[in-house]
């Protein structure tokens, strides 16, 4: 009996070394519990922009942003933008030791007012919005992307709101504004940012890589006051990344991919605790950890995802694997159980082996063709992934491809989901939608 209960409950106890528990009511920040994956089974699988939507609500400006829910509040950031500012200049980049243009930067002579927006959680209502900060920028961007793409952290008491060279911020769950601190302007090549703050304890910690490497650094910020704990200079090219807070030998590790090299660091001190190769491309994607492992991945120009060993044995080589096509540009992997999700920028889906790298199926089309910017989300044997257009594909997650739901909500979407109790929120264009499973 003790065989066959334990038999069934295999593939559960194995989603669940794959996700940090959280709260029902709980998605602290980008991906939720750092992974996208819920171990809630109570979400909604089918809607559609009617069926489904418990409420929608207007949101001003842009922002891909992802929402952070906690309890009966939903947290995004904004970006609205205003007239030329005469004279703005955003700064001036190199590559290559040559003087640099992006030729998809905007913005940056224009003025900006950074918003942070609350909603109710049950019934969608504005709870209130604050202007963190209106004026110059620091840097241009490429035309997709915003000046408020990172998502926000809260510990439940505060939410922290990283709009990056214009600045941290913190507030309390009435909106009033307790700190702010600047870390200074940040050089993204004149695309823009995307990393997202990582709450480790009493630190907020931010990773700001720059250009050709020369002025990154890392860097934690004290939830108390706002001062700097730490910084560490690094001499890494810029990524887009978020780190990722791993445990591996009854520590927490912070694991920061780059091109150059993939490095833990202890996030008390910002020590280097271990080192390996790096990704050889440019580095959108936040790490994922499991099974002992933490897995890393590049989608441009070189297409690489490798399997990290967190503490190898005697011997054993601390890259365990390497899978090397498959990857997008911006969506992250998920992982969920067994395997490993990677997602082109095109709709391309390809399954792993998370202990081998072995592919389960490689490549794998949607039914409508699709540009791809927002992570994958995970939850009761199901992979969630969101076009561009708005269309979220249910793929029921294992090593044999098959799609059990396609759910379009007509508006685009950017932004990763939020999963919390019944209900999936999702930030589009325009909008935040709440969709319920009982709706």
């Amino acid at each position: 009996m003790g065989y066959v209960l334990m038999h069934r409950l295999l593939p559960f106890l194995i989603l669940a070394a794959t996700a940090i528990a959280e709260p029902p009511d709980v998605w602290p920040g980008w991906r939720g519990p750092a992974n996208g994956v819920s171990m809630l089974r109570t979400l909604p699988s089918s809607w559609n922009a009617e069926r489904g939507v418990a409420w929608k609500a207007d949101v001003p400006g842009r922002g891909h942003s992802s929402p952070v829910v906690w309890g009966n509040r939903i947290f995004l950031t904004t970006d609205i933008e205003g007239e030329v500012i005469s004279g703005a200049a955003p700064v001036k980049h190199k590559l290559e030791g040559q003087p640099f243009v992006h030729p998809e930067s905007v913005s940056g002579n224009r003025k900006h007012t950074l918003k942070v927006l609350a909603y109710d959680a049950g019934n969608g209502k504005l709870l209130w919005e604050r202007t963190a900060y209106e004026g110059k920028v620091f840097d241009d961007i490429h035309r997709f992307n915003t000046y408020a793409s990172p998502t926000p952290v809260t510990d439940g008491k505060f939410v922290y709101v990283w709009f990056e060279s214009q600045g941290l911020y913190k507030y309390d769950f009435d909106g009033k504004l307790v700190w702010t601190a600047s870390l200074g302007g940040i050089a993204s090549l004149g695309v823009g940012t995307g990393g997202s703050p990582v709450l480790f304890e009493d630190l907020i910690l931010l990773l700001c890589d720059q250009d050709e490497g020369k002025d990154s650094f890392l860097a934690a910020v004290s939830t108390r006051d706002g001062k700097v704990a730490w910084k560490l200079n690094r001499k890494n090219a810029i990524t887009w990344t978020t780190p990722a807070l791993v445990e591996s030998g009854g520590r927490k590790l912070l694991i920061v991919p780059s091109t150059e090299d993939v490095v833990a660091y202890d996030p008390r001190s910002g020590k280097e605790l271990w080192r390996a190769e790096g990704l050889g491309g440019t580095v959108v994607h936040t790490p994922v950890t499991g099974h002992g492992m933490v897995y890393v991945s590049t989608g441009y120009p070189t297409k690489k995802t490798m399997g990290i060993r967190l503490d190898p044995a005697p011997g054993e080589a601390r890259v365990a694997w390497k899978y090397e096509k498959g990857t997008g540009y911006i969506p992250s992997p998920i992982l969920y159980g067994d395997h490993v999700y990677l997602m082109t920028g095109a709709g391309l889906l390809t399954c792993l082996d998370a202990h081998t790298g072995e592919p389960r199926y490689e490549a794998k089309r949607f039914p409508t063709p699709g540009q791809f910017v927002a992570s994958p989300v995970a939850f009761d044997g199901k992979v969630l992934i969101t076009s561009q257009d708005g269309d979220t594909y249910v793929v029921k997650a294992g090593p044999v491809h098959e799609i059990i739901g396609t759910n379009p909500l007509g508006e685009q979407i950017f932004a990763s989901l939020a999963l919390v109790g019944d209900s999936i929120y999702m930030r589009a264009e325009k909008h935040l939608y709440r969709i319920r499973a009982s709706s």
